[in-house]
């Protein structure tokens, strides 16, 4: 049995929860029909299965490969996502690029269609990368935390006694910061985390829930995230400038005017008005976490809290916050998800 083995607790607590992960269905496993007997004998089994784990609140992700790609709740909003780039760029390749190879001498017709494809696939990866990894989700506890380890600089919330406060302090850069605690999770949250309802995990540096991936965004993923929205970038204005250049080889070919040449190749007219579209969207995604990297600033903290300048705890300078993002390693997920656990009395067959 495939399943999340739950954290070590200290403390006692009369309530103990239970995380288990049973074998679900759901279609995704059948785009993986493509693996061989050998990889399937590697994955413990003879069919391949997906795993959602089913916790007493419900956690809501999916499994593939035996834990290997850890996939979000909206996971069928993906497959919207992949069909939104493939789409267009099947279109380009078949009536824009195919073309501008007879149009243009050498390899340099080729070689417009293969940077074309060869740059799409990048733009796969990433949003595989992005998609199918732990975003930074936070183990669970099985117990709350003792109360002698929550420290004197606490605040009592609605419904909290005052031995498990709501809110505790914690000191960052000599700024004090309020970490909350997570009444699904059972633990103080770490600065810059945040449960995500949604996924029904806390996830380390939490960003946001891109509902276009169906997959929270945090500490383990953003670095692709960013990756993956401006190489999308990239590739719509790869896209709409060479769509230009077949109009105007076209007018220069006949001897025509813009209009009467667009109406030659809709091809082009259809990808440059989308591109268009999605430039708008990407485009302006990749301007504003170009913004929130350089104050180093999440989505959620930049529109849920307001630092300055001078209070953001976490801003570096624009040059040590971008070797942050991008040149820093990234640390292992704190849960295996691939770990062995023993079936107990009580549990589901």
């Amino acid at each position: 049995m495939n399943a999340v083995a739950p954290p070590e607790s200290h403390g006692a607590a009369e309530v103990v929860r239970t995380y288990q992960a049973w074998p679900g269905k759901n279609g995704i496993e059948l785009g993986f029909n493509f693996l061989t007997s050998k990889l399937k004998a590697s994955l413990d089994g003879n069919k391949l299965n997906m795993y959602v784990i089913f916790t007493s609140d419900v956690v809501r992700k999916k499994f593939c490969l035996g834990g290997r790609l850890i996939f979000g709740p909206g996971v069928g909003s993906l497959f919207l996502t992949l069909f939104l780039i493939l789409a267009p760029a099947v279109v380009f390749c078949v009536f824009i690029a195919r073309k501008l190879m007879d149009e243009f001498s050498g390899n340099w017709g080729i070689s417009i269609l293969v940077v074309f494809i060869v740059y799409t696939v990048y733009v796969l990866v990433l949003l595989l990368l992005t998609s199918g990894r732990d975003p930074g989700i936070i183990p669970r506890n099985t117990r709350p935390p003792a109360p002698e380890s929550l420290g004197a600089n606490v605040e009592p919330g609605p419904g909290q006694t005052a031995s498990l406060p709501r809110t505790k302090d914690v000191v960052v850069d000599g700024v004090t910061v309020k970490v909350k605690y997570c009444e699904t999770c059972m633990l103080y949250r770490p600065p810059r985390s945040s449960h995500c309802s949604i996924c029904n995990n806390c996830v380390e540096r939490f960003d946001h829930h891109c509902r276009w991936l169906g997959h929270c965004i945090g500490l383990r993923n953003y670095r692709f995230f960013f990756m993956f929205v401006f190489s999308t970038t990239l590739l719509c204005l790869y896209g709409h400038a060479f769509c230009w250049v077949y109009i105007r080889r076209i007018m220069d070919s006949e001897k025509t005017s813009i209009w009467k040449a667009m109406t030659k190749t809709p091809a082009s007219i259809a990808l440059i008005v989308y591109s268009l579209l999605a430039l708008w969207f990407v485009g302006g995604l990749s301007v504003l976490h170009l913004y929130l990297i350089s104050v180093n600033q999440s989505t959620y903290e930049k529109f849920r809290y307001h630092f300055s300048r001078h209070t953001n705890p976490f801003n570096k300078g624009i040059v040590k916050n971008f070797t942050e993002v991008f040149c820093s390693s990234i640390p292992e997920s704190k849960i295996n998800f691939r770990a062995k656990v023993q079936k107990k009395s009580g549990m589901p067959p």
